[in-house]
């Protein structure tokens, strides 16, 4: 009895790795797109350290004295004026400069004081609007609406893939952030770009990536099978020429089923000896920091590895007892961050790895207080005109603090840096002109930083 395709699919089909058989990509067709950079890169792979719900810029890499000096008066200006009240707040925290460059971060970052050399801390961000759903995807996408396809997958569009046998782009996150999957989508970009979002809840293996393994056949009777369904999928792709919907399934399904083999090791960060695992920290954030380094060692161009709570709430979002939270926070973000750095510097990585960390904006030099106006327990709300992020590795200079805000913090003045030049600059590092990156969709030609953005050449080593 002759089957169709579906039919020999539907009859196939067990388990993840066998929806890998759905179709095979030839050695030369997988091979062959693998674009050429358009000038030497610097940077081959980013780990992007994504604190959902931003940190506050004037406790951790901005300190402002003058908070102190100005303690309880109003901001000026329209912008501010529905603070309800609440005035200037000085940081509690001490900041002093570390290693031979000098850096200022707060006492939040003790393990991070020791890689002050390495850093490039960005002072002058700004962003469109103070809100978290545009403002992440600004941050994720240069755009406020969910149409654009996010940075990660621009990246891998550019670059392509290191490794056949693992994606490209590949979220760590333990609760879906406010946005959710649209955050690493490849909107209208090939469907091979799209990020792999990842649950970071648990470690082990078979639930970081289920259904990774066929359950009953060996795999040479899964390649049998194989080279039979890739007769099928031919005949149907000769039917539908140009179908980039079914071309991209079954590079996606291909691509399940080589993971068979190398993710079952990759995504193991078990193999790690004990103290490297122990360096990380057991923290959810710390261990998908060791698991970024090992997928970055594997071939994977672009991890994103969000700090958020299982349940999906932003950390971050510090509206109340902003102190007491940044200092919990801080410490285990510190000691992961700063064990990615060492264990990168180590294997000589960090020369040619960027890792970024920061949020979405930053949050305000003035109090929000509580409805019972309890000034001990108060936070900080959401700020967009002026805040903090760092760099390190990758082709930035190391051991510098680009721009400045006010003397307040309220408003980046000095090199001002918007999150289009942030989108610029990543994309120079990895050898990629961001006004050469275009796709065609739509009749137009559309790129990440779309008319804006600047290469900021003065963090560039």
């Amino acid at each position: 009895m002759f089957l169709n395709r579906r039919q020999m699919l539907q009859r196939a089909g067990a388990g993840f790795g066998m929806l890998g058989l759905a179709g095979t990509m030839a050695e030369a067709e997988a091979a062959m797109s693998r674009p050429v950079p358009h000038f030497r890169p610097k940077a081959k792979r980013v780990i992007f350290l994504f604190m959902n719900g931003a940190p506050s810029h004037v406790d951790t890499f901005d300190p402002k004295p003058a908070l102190q000096e100005h303690e309880g008066e109003q901001p000026a200006g329209e912008l501010y004026r529905q603070n309800k009240g609440s005035g200037f707040m000085p940081s509690p925290f001490k900041f002093q400069p570390h290693g031979e460059s000098g850096v200022v971060m707060s006492e939040l970052f003790p393990n991070l004081a020791r890689h002050a050399d390495d850093l490039c801390v960005l002072r002058s961000m700004h962003t469109d609007v103070p809100n978290h759903e545009p403002g992440l995807l600004v941050m994720h996408s240069g755009h406020q609406q969910p149409t654009r396809p996010s940075l990660g997958s621009w990246c891998s569009y550019g670059l392509g893939t290191e490794n056949q046998n693992l994606p490209g782009f590949v979220v760590l996150c333990p609760g879906l952030p406010v946005v959710g999957p649209q955050l690493w989508s490849n909107s209208f970009l090939p469907g091979q770009f799209q990020g792999m979002s990842v649950d970071t809840n648990e470690m082990q293996v078979e639930k970081l990536v289920a259904n990774l393994q066929h359950p009953t056949l060996s795999r040479n009777e899964q390649r049998r099978q194989l080279a039979l369904l890739g007769k099928l999928n031919r005949l149907h792709r000769e039917q539908r020429q140009n179908e980039s919907a079914l071309n991209a399934q079954i590079q996606a399904m291909e691509l399940a089923f080589n993971m068979q083999r190398e993710a079952t090791e990759t995504f193991d960060i078990g193999r790690e000896p004990a103290h490297v695992r122990a360096m990380y920290g057991e923290s959810t954030f710390g261990q998908s920091c060791l698991l970024a380094r090992r997928l970055c060692e594997n071939g994977v161009r672009f991890v994103q590895v969000y700090y958020v709570s299982k349940s999906g709430k932003q950390p971050w979002d510090t509206h109340s007892e902003n102190n007491k939270k940044h200092r919990s926070l801080c410490a285990d973000s510190d000691r992961a961050t700063a064990a990615l750095l060492t264990d990168l510097k180590s294997r000589g990585m960090l020369e040619d790895t960027l890792v970024i960390w920061g949020g979405e904006f930053g949050r305000t030099p003035y109090a929000q207080n509580n409805k019972k106006k309890e000034y001990a327990k108060a936070g900080r709300d959401h700020h967009h005109t002026g805040f903090s992020m760092f760099l390190a590795g990758g082709g930035t200079k190391s051991g510098i603090m680009h721009g400045s805000t006010d003397e307040f913090g309220m408003n980046a003045v000095e090199k001002r840096m918007h999150v289009h030049d942030l989108h610029a600059t990543i994309l120079h590092l990895l050898g990629i002109d961001h006004e050469r990156l275009t796709y065609r969709y739509s009749g137009r030609d559309f790129r990440l930083t779309d008319v804006h953005g600047e290469v900021v050449q003065d963090i560039i080593a």
